[in-house]
């Protein structure tokens, strides 16, 4: 194994591992929040999002992949003062962005409660929210120099500890302010995400002081620089070739992850109006919108972790099987992901209709969200396959392909809400993630099939999983049943969870869907 692909692999098992203890904080915080602020502040809190999505990607998306890029040419070069150049720039454009942005939410705030997201609650909010965009700017930047020497550690860290921060200072000021009552409101749980920002940036900016990676890159930058003085032309950086390569770069990713962005803000701020149009109060629509997305998404995106990860594993082992001409490769490694993507989907889909209204009812309180986890769960191969199919498109270098089927996935959904939300209610919206997410998988299965080819066994991939995971569940469930009523807990469901997904596993082994020779 080369020392570039090991750095890799490490490096993306370490956001991994961080990612995913991430989201299980992030998991549990929900259902902090869901109890102490109740279905309709939740909604509301739902609501700033889509403000601060687009104006994150507009001052740091485009920004910080640029800055990983450029970082990683440079240091292929052994160019370090081009390094820090590139990271104070891009800082500089990001942080301009961000204070600009900052000013106008702040400013405008009112405007874009009334007539963009139009719940006025949420004005005093994204007055918060937009003081954390400059500090978000300069994490962004520092994480994607990172990225781009392919130190992951700081980044890792830095992303569970603004989550940890955000977490507990919402928790102690909740604590402190209502006694023994804890009460979360809409500005208070925006207040956390500002806190999390500055303590990650701190250590960000702490990290490019102290570590020793960065004071090596100081070192060599500070070396090579006296070099060029000297007049030696190859240590010479030409800055202002490394600005407009800065730019050139970010713009069109900006643009592309904007209208994205842009595309998803509609879709969460259409959902409280159309319902509002099928007849549901204002009350009754945040409400709606929050124990939706604030509770059951939350829930079908939890397995997603590990499929994130598979994707985030493929993309590279893509990009180098086919700079090395290597087509044998790319088609066995695209056919297993595939495969164990389909199978968690199907495992995910399983224990959602089986024990979805119990989990919603036992960890929330809630029986909206219990029925809404049953009815999401057929989303789970779907949502689960989708991700690795754009993961292999992007490793072969057909990004702008995968942006138009996300596009075209998003804009189906859109019209799907706006037609048929003021009909059906909230069944319309959960209709239109279904079809919106067929569309997109469709999309995906096409251009893998076109480009690659990867064998693929229905059979050992679809039919035997069905049958084995809708029999394991049957028995499971119908166990559950028989428990008596004072047993039937959020710790039994979460037990009988854990035995029908081992019983599933093993019995796919036994039954040789699941192979050894897949993980060698």
């Amino acid at each position: 194994m080369t020392k570039n692909k090991s750095s890799l692999i490490k490096g993306t098992l370490v956001l991994t591992f961080a990612s995913f203890l991430t989201r299980i904080v992030g998991f549990f915080y929900r259902i902090f929040l869901s109890n102490a602020m109740g279905a309709e502040a939740l909604g509301v809190y739902q609501l700033v999002f889509p403000i601060y999505g687009i104006c994150f990607t507009i001052f740091a998306s485009g920004i910080q992949t640029a800055i990983s890029t450029l970082v990683a040419n440079e240091l292929g070069k052994q160019r370090y003062p081009g390094i820090m150049k590139i990271l104070r720039r891009g800082g500089v454009i990001s942080v301009g962005l961000a204070l600009i942005l900052s000013f106008l939410t702040y400013r405008y705030a009112s405007f874009l409660a009334i007539h963009i997201l139009r719940e006025e609650s949420t004005a005093s909010s994204l007055r918060i929210l937009a003081i954390s965009f400059p500090f978000c700017a300069i994490t962004s930047c520092i994480n994607g120099y990172y990225y781009g020497l392919k130190k992951a550690a700081i980044p890792a860290v830095t992303q569970l500890l603004e989550q940890l921060v955000r977490v507990c200072a919402v928790y102690f000021i909740a604590a402190s302010a209502g006694g023994g009552d804890l009460k979360v409101t809409c500005d208070l749980a925006v207040l956390g995400i500002v806190f999390g920002e500055i303590a990650s940036q701190l250590y960000n900016v702490g990290s490019m002081f102290l570590g020793k990676t960065s004071r090596n890159i100081r070192h060599l930058s500070s070396s090579f620089e006296e070099m060029a003085k000297g007049g030696n032309d190859y240590m010479k950086t030409k800055g202002d070739g490394l600005t407009t390569s800065l730019v050139k770069m970010s713009v069109p990713l900006t643009a592309n992850r904007l209208l994205l962005s842009i595309l998803h803000s509609m879709e969460a701020i259409l959902i409280p109006s159309m319902l509002k149009k099928y007849g549901l109060s204002n009350e009754e629509a945040l409400s709606i919108f929050g124990i939706l997305n604030g509770m059951s998404v939350p829930f079908i995106l939890f397995p997603s972790a590990i499929t994130n990860s598979l994707s985030v594993l493929l993309l590279p082992t893509i990009s180098e099987a086919q700079s090395s001409g290597n087509d044998t490769l790319i088609k066995r490694t695209s056919s297993i992901t595939i495969k164990y993507s389909l199978l968690i989907g199907i495992m995910s889909t399983a224990v959602f209709i089986t024990f979805g209204k119990e989990l919603g009812t036992l960890v929330y309180h809630n029986t909206t969200a219990g029925n809404f986890l049953v009815i999401l769960a057929w989303l789970c191969p779907f949502l689960y396959i989708t991700t690795t199919l754009t993961s292999i498109i992007n490793g072969l270098g057909r990004v702008s392909l995968t942006f138009a089927g996300s596009v075209i996935g998003l804009v189906v959904r859109i019209i799907i809400i706006i037609f048929a939300v003021p009909v059906q209610g909230i069944n319309g919206y959960l209709i239109s993630l279904l079809v919106s997410q067929l569309v997109m998988t469709l999309i995906g299965t096409f251009l893998v099939i076109k480009y690659i080819r990867p064998p693929f066994q229905a059979t050992d991939v679809i039919a035997k999983p069905g049958i084995i995971i809708a029999l394991c569940s049957y028995l499971t469930y119908q166990f559950y049943l028989r428990l008596p009523a004072a047993s039937q807990s959020l710790k039994s469901v979460l037990l009988l969870c854990i035995l029908m997904t081992c019983a599933s596993l093993l019995l796919m082994y036994l039954a040789n869907v699941i192979k050894s020779e897949d993980f060698q």
